[in-house]
């Protein structure tokens, strides 16, 4: 099982990673880029990923009960001691990281690629060149999609390990059910 101390790390990058994926989304949309896109979504990955993974198995440990339930249920996934407030700001955070994602690839014309020097999109085999302003912003994008599901993944991961340090004895419906 993970630790408590674990937990908050993972907590704390998970919301670190949620922050990271936010600002980089935002400079995107008003032509800001501070990083690399390889390295703006290398360092939301490692600020994610391991956080909402030790969320899941953490959740899946601690609230396994004996009671026959579906091992996906709500109830699983949303314990009763978390306030309602805090799963629909987790959902309105997923949301947005998920509309950045929408918005993206709604602007995507293809996948942006330099060939020979000269800035082209290729999409599904029809090859147009374009500017390095068309080009650039067909990867931004890109990194934004990606950005985009890595926030949203840090938001689960967020919430899941919140719910289990949030949790107290008292606060258990089924104490004997553990």
């Amino acid at each position: 099982m993970v630790t408590q101390r674990g937990l908050v790390v993972f907590s704390a990058m998970c919301s670190a990673g949620m922050l990271w994926s936010a600002m980089l989304i935002a400079g995107l949309f008003v032509g800001w880029r501070p990083v690399g896109s390889g390295l703006a979504v290398g360092v939301a990955a490692l600020l994610a990923i391991p956080g909402a993974i030790a969320g899941v198995i953490a959740n899946r440990l601690y609230y396994r009960t004996t009671d026959a339930r579906r091992p996906w249920s709500l109830v699983s996934w949303v314990p009763p001691h978390v306030p309602h407030w805090a799963a629909m700001l987790a959902g309105v955070l997923f949301f947005g990281f998920w509309l950045a994602v929408v918005v993206a690839f709604a602007g995507l014309d293809g996948n942006a690629e330099l060939r020979n020097g000269h800035y082209v999109i290729n999409n599904h085999g029809r090859i147009a060149t374009v500017s390095q302003a068309d080009y650039e912003r067909q990867l931004d994008h890109e990194q934004q999609i990606s950005l985009g599901i890595l926030g949203a993944i840090a938001v689960g991961g967020a919430f899941l390990t919140a719910a289990v340090l949030t949790h107290t004895p008292a606060s258990d419906p089924h104490p004997a059910s553990r």
